[in-house]
């Protein structure tokens, strides 16, 4: 019974995927990467020159 029931769902997820979920165009989802891309370096830059500053604090601190 439980076979017949994940089949089941198996077929649904299929389905909606399939015919009910809407796909973005190739130009879309260039665009897409391109965006996530540019925001996950200047999020790294930013968290670099923060761990760069902090760094820098620590070691004035301790060598005082």
């Amino acid at each position: 019974m439980a076979k017949i029931k994940l089949l089941a769902n198996i077929e649904e997820s299929y389905n909606e995927l399939r015919y009910k979920t809407s796909w973005p165009t190739k130009k879309q989802l260039v665009k897409s990467a391109l965006i996530v891309m540019i925001a996950s370096v200047i999020i790294a830059l930013i968290i670099f020159v923060m761990d760069q500053v902090v760094d820098r604090l620590m070691h004035l601190i301790y060598n005082l």
